[in-house]
C-alpha cells in the first residue's frame, strides 16, 4: 500500500511538472515530417513552403547545449519573402499568427534562452510569450501576461537572452501559454534568420490579494472602467461595450501578435455605459490583444479574428 502511495505521488508530480514545461525547449525532438524535419512541439511554415522544396525552420547541430537546436530563416519564394516563424502550438500558415498554445500553469517572471541572430534589411524579428487563460463567462481567453523582446542587432554567436513578462492580471494563474520565434518583422528579408535553444521560464510571481479600503470612496472611484467585447471570435467588426467611473478620455488599441499596434481609436466618453464598433475586416486572421486605457487604469482583452 505505501509503494503504491509513492507510485502515486511520484506520477502527481511528474504530471504537475510536465504541464510548468516549454515542449522540446532544447529542440532535441524533431519528426519527419517526409520532405523536412519538424521540432516536436512546436508549429512553422514548414508546411506552406514545403511545395517550394524552401524550409524556414531547420534543424541546426550542435546546440547550445545539446546536439540540436532550431534555425529559422526567411526565404524568398515566388514574389515574397516568407518569415522564419516557430509557435509553441499551432500556427495558421496563411496568417502567420498563432490560433492556439500548449498546456502551462506558472506565473513565471522572466523568459530566458540562447539566441544568434541577423537581419539583411531593417525589419528585426522577436521573441514574444503569452499566457492566457480561458473565460468561460465570455468564452475567450483572458491575457494574464506577455512579454515581448525585440533582436536588436546582431548576434554572431551564441549568447543569453533575458526578458521580464508584464502581469495584466495579478489575481489569476494561466492555463496556456504562446511562445512565437519570428526571424523577421513586418517586413522580412531573404536570409534574415533567428537561431534559438535552451528556453525557459525563471522565477515567479506571486499571486497578490488586493485589500482595498472603500470608506470615504464614492461608487464611482471603486471601478474605473469594466468592459465587454462581441461578438468574439470575430470576422467584420467587434462591438465594445465599456462603463465609465468617470467623463474622461479613452484609448483603445488592438495589438497583434508581434506587439505592433495595428488599430488606434482616441475618444472622449462620458460617465456610464458607451458603446464602440470596429470594423475588422482587414485585419490578418489570428490572436490579438484589445487594450482599453483610461485615465486610471488599463484594461486588456483578447479577440480572435477569423
Amino acid at each position: 500500500m505505501k509503494n503504491n502511495f509513492i507510485l502515486l505521488v511520484s506520477a502527481l508530480f511528474i504530471s504537475a511538472t510536465a504541464i510548468a514545461q516549454i515542449p522540446n525547449a532544447g529542440f532535441e525532438n524533431w519528426t519527419s515530417m517526409g520532405m523536412y524535419d519538424n521540432p516536436n512541439g512546436w508549429s512553422t511554415l514548414n508546411n506552406k513552403t514545403s511545395g517550394q522544396s524552401m524550409f524556414t525552420a531547420t534543424k541546426g547541430t550542435p546546440g547550445s547545449p545539446g546536439s540540436s537546436y532550431l534555425k529559422l530563416t526567411s526565404k524568398t519564394i515566388g514574389a515574397s519573402v516568407v518569415p522564419g516563424i516557430a509557435v509553441s502550438g499551432k500556427l495558421d500558415s496563411m496568417s502567420m499568427m498563432p490560433i492556439s498554445g500548449v498546456p502551462y500553469t506558472q506565473r513565471p517572471a522572466t523568459f530566458t534562452g540562447k539566441w544568434q541572430h541577423m537581419i539583411y534589411g531593417s525589419s528585426q524579428g522577436s521573441v514574444m510569450v503569452l499566457l492566457t487563460k480561458w473565460n468561460a463567462t465570455q468564452s475567450m481567453r483572458d491575457t494574464i501576461a506577455h512579454g515581448l523582446q525585440g533582436l536588436a542587432g546582431m548576434a554572431m554567436s551564441w549568447a543569453n537572452f533575458s526578458f521580464n513578462l508584464n502581469y495584466m492580471d495579478s489575481l489569476q494563474y494561466p492555463d496556456s501559454c504562446i511562445i512565437v520565434l519570428r526571424s523577421s518583422g513586418s517586413n522580412p528579408t531573404n536570409n534574415d534568420y533567428l537561431w534559438a535553444d535552451n528556453l525557459a521560464f525563471t522565477g515567479s510571481v506571486a499571486i497578490v490579494q488586493a485589500t482595498v479600503s472603500t470608506v470615504g470612496l464614492s461608487e464611482n472611484t471603486k471601478n474605473d472602467v469594466a468592459f465587454a467585447i462581441y461578438p468574439n471570435p470575430t470576422q467584420d467588426q467587434i462591438t465594445i461595450n465599456y462603463n465609465l467611473s468617470s467623463d474622461q478620455k479613452v484609448s483603445l488599441q488592438i495589438i497583434d501578435a508581434s506587439g505592433k499596434i495595428v488599430k488606434d481609436i482616441q475618444a472622449t466618453n462620458a460617465l456610464g455605459a458607451n458603446v464602440l464598433t470596429i470594423e475588422t475586416s482587414k485585419l490578418a486572421k489570428g490572436i490579438y490583444s484589445l487594450q482599453l486605457k483610461t485615465n486610471n487604469s488599463v484594461e486588456s482583452k483578447r479577440v480572435v479574428i477569423q
